[in-house]
């Protein structure tokens, strides 16, 4: 480590690439103006850096090597590798790129492609300086990263079965041979237009040149033209650079003293790996050096010197060396293995980087970074429109119940569920269709529920995304859809009632004169849960609030570990599941004695919190699926042009996966979507242990939902294109750009309950009615004027985009004069609407979109809702004034965002504290909160304390 070379220091403290040159056999940076510029007389080191949830920095290390190449550079670029992975703690993966034959993690770095410049700094080479344009061809290989090669300028290298990109001065073609496929012609597309920007300053034309076509059109007369006119081509012939590696049963060899020496072995097990030595895995293709925890800087240069030389001496050119330590395994290597352990020594791990960084700082080296950052705790968001319409449905055998408003988000365990939820997308109504299966549900109406979703997906022409949910494992999408969740133990569907009849098993469904313990949890109250548990004291959890009761008898328990905010919650699922009864609070350690007798008596329960499958990375696989087998290939660094039409790709974030179809996916492959994602749960393709039970969604092109794209930079406008993936980037090469696309109108709802979802019937209605587009609007209402609108339009069914009604209960810290003038104003406007209105009464509401008039005789019921219309539109106009005069408020002087957070290192004094974002600046508080002043003083109180509290100003 003393002798750690200068050039490094500092390197892989944050998320990106770095770069650097074998020059005088020292490692030079490049410039990062020259990232992606290779020259084939060099040898580089490439450190790619990748920022993980959990806080801690991945590396992974290449180093590359030109064929021009020196041996005695690729010797000193091979050895800084092993330099470099030790200075950053030896963690990282190392891999050897051979040019025209790297890897595809290595070439998603350098999007679209890399071409490699003649040239060189070493053995008396020169950076070749084009002066005048010349005329060259090259073929690309590859579906989702590109291999480019140049070949020569000549008929004989062009084949049926390959690419061709023909850059000449005032034109580029691309020659697709006849046995190419369509995403490969797609993808050399992306060099094409890499070409025209790169060398052609994005001024020249392109053309496409479908082999077979002969002299039919102008353009492919022109590209047989610089071949001195057309001639059939003759069969690809196979030379040595495209024979691929033949793979082999892996071969275990340990490294002594630098020779590779077998290990007698009938099975591969991780028992064979010593943490004191060195090993080298011979694959064919791949050739692994496993390095022991344990071994010195020395062995590991050693080990990879033999893994060089073990190449050399077979003859195998292209087989790619990588490099791994003990604890820092890739899939590709455990797989090769017959068993493999789960879980890994961290502590290990943890300790050896911990070592590392001590020795570098104790040299004076610069070690930020190098330490495990702290893992950022982010608040789930849901990332999805909460304002939508909902429609429920219990299976009940091979029928498929609706349920009424009051009951959408009251589920049992025995039964299934599906769900149909509408809400406003960019341009038009998104779709959410999904199943909810109960954990004591049957097979039978499992498979139900599945059938029932799809066929709902299909007669919407798959412009819905359909969702499987199980039990336990809901994402934080469908919480906060249904809001305020209950499940209840047992069930009521036939097929349960029938199973525990055949099994003669007690029926333990909920009854409200029963006893019965309830868990609350949630971030709020638009996202909150009551999960019934086994009514014993083993039940408890001192990190959560409980719900107890029996008949008329009720206890609301609250844990040690527990805040205001949970007491809230209780107070609020208490007056859904037991309304108007009184409560006796229990405080953890000072429990009554009839409260521990409804448990059965004390005994031991825990006091952490129920973990929940938390999100990971991100990783996306294109899939085959034939034959019941399923084949997945990841796509390293994936962007959305990855996504191609004719395929199905999954998103893996381990704790749910998404399964994407293309539009050009046949309507066989799509009907077997869900069950590509649960084949895909089953095989666990990067070993994490992936719960069987996660949640699957199904994602259409043309209809992605935000809590998907968001894991992309994405253009709506390039999934609303038409034609083969081929066709749209040939558009977009040729235009310079996406192209507009015609804006799709708002569809209709489907029905699938016998009414119309979008003007549901009163008792059915589960959303404020204000979203419908078939209502008038009238702008500036704000969401609690839409809830207090919708209210008084149903009174049966409660909008569940606000707080659940509350009982008839007095909480002393909610008692101030200001909420008890609100209330008397309410009370005041709720009578108003019960008394008839004047005759004649007329009330212009500030702004109202225009709408057809209506005939003159209207039905009596009519009349009174368009009078609480008008008296309601009234209330906007005051509302609106209020809100106006809170933003207007003019003398407060304006401070950035970073001294107004509470956590601020430089804090501004003598400000209202409660009111921080009321000191930002029009632009920074729309940045922040992603709306208006006044549009944010239009939410309910509650939720305009989530945001400040989200963005620490609370």
């Amino acid at each position: 480590m003393r002798d750690l070379d200068p050039a490094f220091q500092g390197a892989g403290q944050k998320a990106g690439i770095e770069i650097w040159r074998i020059e005088n056999f020292r490692p030079v940076p490049v410039a990062k103006s020259s990232y992606g510029k290779f020259f084939t007389g060099d040898s580089y080191v490439i450190l790619k850096t990748t920022a993980l949830k959990s806080g801690a920095l991945r590396h992974d290390i290449h180093y590359w090597l030109g064929k021009d190449t020196s041996q005695d550079e690729a010797g000193v670029a091979a050895v800084k590798t092993v330099e470099l992975d030790a200075a950053l703690g030896g963690r990282a993966v190392q891999y050897r790129e051979i040019q025209g034959n790297e890897t595809e993690k290595f070439l998603s770095y350098f999007k679209p492609c890399i071409i490699p410049q003649e040239g060189g700094v070493a053995s008396g080479f020169k950076h070749v300086q084009e002066e005048e344009h010349k005329i060259r061809l090259f073929v690309c290989r590859g579906k989702h990263v590109v291999h480019v090669k140049e070949v020569p300028f000549a008929r004989s290298s062009l084949n049926h079965d390959d690419i061709f990109i023909l850059d000449t001065k005032s034109k580029i073609f691309q020659f697709n041979g006849s046995n190419s496929s369509i995403q490969e012609r797609a993808k050399a597309l992306e060099v094409v237009q890499y070409i025209k920007d790169t060398y052609h300053d994005g001024k020249c034309e392109v053309a496409a040149i479908e082999d077979g076509k002969l002299m039919a059109d102008a353009e492919t007369g022109e590209f047989w033209g610089f071949f001195g006119g057309f001639a059939p081509l003759p069969r690809k012939t196979a030379s040595d650079e495209d024979r691929p590696v033949e793979s082999h049963p892996a071969k275990l060899l340990s490294v002594e003293k630098g020779e590779a020496k077998p290990v007698d072995t009938d099975s591969l097990t991780r028992e064979l790996l010593d943490t004191n030595n060195c090993y080298i895995l011979d694959c064919g293709l791949e050739v692994f050096v496993w390095m022991g925890r344990n071994t010195s800087l020395d062995e590991r240069k050693s080990a990879s010197g033999a893994a060089e030389e073990l190449i050399r001496g077979s003859d195998r050119p292209k087989s790619q060396i990588i490099r791994i330590i003990e604890g820092f395994e890739t899939v590709l290597f455990k797989s090769k293995f017959e068993s493999w352990p789960q879980t890994t020594n961290v502590a290990v791990t943890e300790d050896g980087r911990s070592k590392v960084a001590a020795l570098l700082r104790r040299q004076g080296l610069n070690v930020k970074g190098l330490a495990k950052a702290a893992p950022v705790k982010e608040e789930p968001q849901p990332h999805i429109d909460c304002t939508g319409n909902l429609q429920v449905w219990r299976v009940n055998g091979q029928e498929k119940l609706l349920l009424p408003a009051s009951d959408q988000s009251k589920f049992y365990s025995g039964d299934c569920y599906i769900f149909q939820y509408s809400y406003p997308g960019e341009d038009k109504e998104e779709y959410l269709i999904g199943t909810w299966v109960g954990k004591q549900s049957v097979e039978e109406e499992r498979v139900s529920a599945v059938s029932f979703a799809t066929k709902m997906v299909e007669a919407m022409k798959f412009q819905a995304t359909q969702a499987c949910i199980h039990e336990g494992s809901e994402p934080i999408q469908f919480f906060s859809i249904f809001q305020s969740f209950i499940v209840f133990k047992g069930g009521r569907s036939e097929g349960y009632k029938n199973y525990i009849a055949e099994k003669e098993i007690p029926d333990s469904t909920y009854t409200e004169d029963g006893l019965a313990l309830f868990r609350v949890q949630g971030s709020g109250p638009d996202n909150m849960q009551a999960i019934q548990v086994e009514a014993v004291a083993s039940s408890l959890n001192s990190s959560y609030c409980y719900i107890l009761h029996n008949g008329s008898t009720i206890f609301t328990w609250a844990g040690n570990l527990t805040s205001p905010d949970d007491h809230e919650l209780v107070e609020r699922k208490l007056d859904i599941i037991r309304p108007n009864l009184q409560s006796k609070p229990q405080k953890e350690g000072s429990e009554s004695e009839q409260f521990w007798e409804l448990l059965g008596g004390k005994s031991e329960y825990p006091s952490q919190k129920i973990a929940r499958e938390p999100e990971g990375d991100p990783h996306l696989f294109s899939c085959t699926f034939s034959k019941g087998n399923l084949k997945v290939t990841e796509i390293y660094n994936f962007t959305q042009d990855d996504l191609m039409t004719e395929d199905i790709f999954i998103l893996d974030c381990h704790s749910d996966i998404f399964v994407w179809v293309g539009q050009q996916v046949d309507t066989k492959n799509k009907l077997q979507a869900l069950t590509i994602g649960q084949k895909f749960l089953e095989q666990d393709v990067l070993l994490e242990n992936l719960s069987r039970e996660a949640p699957i969604y199904i994602v259409m092109e043309g209809s992605e939902p935000p809590f998907f794209t968001r894991f992309f930079t994405w253009d709506s406008a390039k999934s609303a294109m038409h034609g083969n993936s081929f066709q749209r980037k040939l558009t977009i090469v040729k235009t310079g750009g996406t192209p507009a696309i015609d804006k799709p109108k708002r569809r209709t709802p489907a029905s699938y309950g016998g009414r119309s979802s979008s003007v549901p019937d009163r008792s059915q209605r589960s959303r404020s009615m204000s979203f419908s587009p078939e209502r008038v609007r009238v702008r500036g209402r704000s969401p609690a004027f839409n809830a207090l609108a919708a209210a008084f339009e149903n009174p049966n069914g409660r909008n569940l985009s606000t707080p659940p009604p509350v009982a008839k209960k007095l909480y002393p810290k909610s008692v101030t004069p200001d909420s008890a003038k609100k209330s008397a104003a309410i009370t005041a406007l709720t009578s108003s609407f019960e008394r008839p209105p004047p005759a004649r009464e007329t009330i212009i509401p500030r702004s109202v979109k225009v709408s057809p008039p209506t005939p003159k005789s209207t039905p009596e019921p009519n009349s009174k809702e368009n009078s609480i219309s008008s008296k309601l539109e009234s209330l906007t106009i005051q509302e609106d004034a209020k809100e106006d005069e809170a933003e207007d408020e003019e003398g407060l002087p304006i401070y950035p965002y970073e001294r107004l957070k509470i956590t601020s290192t430089d804090p501004v004094s003598e400000i209202d504290v409660t009111k921080r974002e009321t000191y930002l600046s029009s632009e920074e508080f729309k940045e922040k909160f992603g709306m208006k002043k006044d549009a944010f003083y239009k939410l309910p109180k509650w939720k305009q304390n989530k945001l400040k509290m989200a963005l620490q100003l609370f």
